[in-house]
């Protein structure tokens, strides 16, 4: 049995969403060291559409991640952009936790000079424009454009393939020859359908988050290396169950 990977999904999943999510991840892009275990939300939905909801994806992940290290995890991987419980997880946690905003963020800043973030919808936006500052990268960022499009965290971009990946497109050529971006990264993971049709017709690298993040992982354990307890000191008291009352 190999080292678990959990990968937090902060929407329920059912059977035909599970499979949809789990795709992401190539089969072939999972070393044979390594098992990967994707959980999702026990009972929320959030479309992070407000900072209301923000409060909430938080929340969903923290739930999820909190015994990931007495599971025997050896790291957690956050499934969505807008790296929802980060902070808090690193803190609680002493393995590996990373999450895919912060990751393709920084993996972008090494292949260009600036990166552009494609997205589905505004009220998303803000997501993007709070990790950013957090992280100390908005001189990096050249824009954000999204296709004024409800996202569907059920179906994901299932069935609109022929509309939505032509106005993802349209979107990132205009981020790259308007805006001077050098790279493009996906504004969500539950938009990684549309990432090799990108790839495949976009002048400059698409990011794929959802992977980006767990290769991270794999690479973090391969190494020995996990975030600093200076960084994200660990709490004198752990108080899970004043947080979630019989997790």
């Amino acid at each position: 049995m190999g080292k678990k990977i959990k990968v937090i999904f902060p929407v329920p999943l059912n059977e035909h969403t599970r499979e949809l999510i789990e795709n992401q991840i190539p089969a072939e892009y999972i070393r044979p060291e390594f098992d990967v275990e994707f959980v999702g939300s026990k009972r929320l939905m959030s479309l992070a559409d407000s900072y209301y909801d923000t409060y909430i994806m938080d929340t969903i992940v923290i739930e999820a991640g909190l015994k990931a290290e007495e599971e025997g995890c050896a790291a957690v991987c956050i499934n969505t952009v807008s790296d929802s419980g980060l902070y808090a997880l690193r803190s609680r946690l002493s393995i590996p936790v990373v999450g895919p905003g912060q990751a393709s963020f920084h993996i972008a800043a090494t292949l260009g000079h600036r990166f552009s973030i494609l997205t589905m919808w505004q009220p998303w936006l803000a997501l993007y424009r709070k990790t950013l500052k957090e992280y100390g990268l908005e001189h990096k960022l050249a824009s954000i454009r999204h296709i004024d499009t409800r996202p569907d965290v059920q179906e994901l971009l299932t069935g609109k393939e022929e509309v939505v990946f032509e106005k993802l497109k349209e979107q990132g050529l205009r981020a790259i020859e308007e805006d001077g971006a050098d790279v493009i990264i996906l504004g969500s993971t539950t938009m990684h359908q549309s990432h090799r049709f990108l790839r495949d017709n976009l002048p400059a690298p698409v990011i794929n988050p959802g992977v980006v993040a767990y290769k991270l992982c794999e690479a973090l354990l391969e190494m020995g290396l996990t975030h600093s307890k200076q960084a994200f000191p660990s709490p004198e008291t752990i108080q899970d169950d004043l947080l979630f009352p019989g997790n």
